[in-house]
């Protein structure tokens, strides 16, 4: 989880640095492809050791909904959020995720449902809304730093998909390799996301050396080794108590966010996302 939090984290930032050189689908394209070769490598070699499973059909519907979600609309969702908010906040908004997933947990994996995750819930909630409209009267007001709003409900749709997708992804954990459900998971959204290819190959031809570098990275270690680490963990820990280890992300996001592209979130992002993580600790709250 050390290694998910650290790469997801920059994740975050390279995602708002690539926004001037690459269209969100087509980002999400080539981070996806660069993803699904490198899994593959891992997953064919590990295939000539010990042969991995043949998924089910439930098992394919899950994996097709994983990577439907996950990999192909949370990743367009947020480098369009990215282009319109700052990675920290950005980082901020997709942590009351860990709520979502307490409440999907109880619905789908008899996990309890308690009045301390109802009140978690309306507090993670109440801390969107202060981001959002916080934003908005910024706006109105004059240059205060205001947050776009349209950013903010892209990557709160990002949040809903990661959601989803992990309750789907932790009753295939104990079923098949983790590096098999990341493989084709993460080709199952590049396959989604091939109608972006003649807007990759024109970023790709306009692109700095240097960003082509970075998206290369995204592929490689956002993606195929951390979606991998954090697939190992789930087959350890319930989902609900996956989700509450990513608190530290926005930490590390708005720390390399300052340093390495120079911008930090509004006072209105740090209100707001303070109260959405005090509902989210309120809600997992043994």
């Amino acid at each position: 989880m050390v290694v998910t939090v650290v790469l997801w984290a920059s994740a975050f930032v390279a995602i708002r640095h690539l926004g001037e050189d690459f269209a969100p689908g087509s980002m999400a394209l080539g981070r996806l492809a660069v993803g699904a070769l490198a899994l593959g490598a891992v997953a064919w070699r590990a295939h000539h050791r010990t042969p991995l499973a043949r998924p089910t059909g439930p098992q394919w519907r899950a994996l097709i909904l994983i990577g439907l979600l996950w990999y192909a609309l949370y990743m367009v969702a947020l480098n369009e959020g990215e282009r319109r908010v700052d990675a920290g906040t950005a980082a901020l908004l997709i942590q009351i995720s860990p709520v979502l997933i307490a409440v999907l947990a109880a619905l789908v994996l008899d996990e309890p449902f308690t009045r301390r995750l109802a009140v978690g819930l309306a507090l993670a909630f109440a801390g969107v809304a202060v981001i959002a409209l916080g934003g908005r009267a910024g706006e109105a007001g004059g240059p205060a730093a205001a947050l776009d709003v349209v950013g903010v409900l892209l990557c709160l749709v990002s949040a809903a998909a990661y959601a989803v997708s992990l309750v789907v992804q932790k009753t295939l954990a104990a079923r098949l390799p983790a590096v098999q459900v990341t493989w084709v998971a993460c080709t199952i959204g590049a396959l989604a996301l091939l109608p972006f290819a003649p807007v990759l190959v024109h970023d790709l031809r306009a692109a700095p050396a240097s960003s082509i570098w970075w998206l290369v990275y995204l592929g490689l270690f956002p993606t195929a080794v951390a979606f991998t680490t954090y697939a190992v963990a789930l087959q350890h820990l319930t989902a609900s108590r996956l989700g509450v280890t990513t608190y530290a992300v926005p930490v590390v996001t708005i720390v390399l966010s300052a340093v390495l592209l120079g911008e930090a979130p509004p006072t209105v992002a740090y209100l707001g996302g303070a109260l959405a993580l005090v509902g989210v600790a309120v809600a997992r709250r043994s």
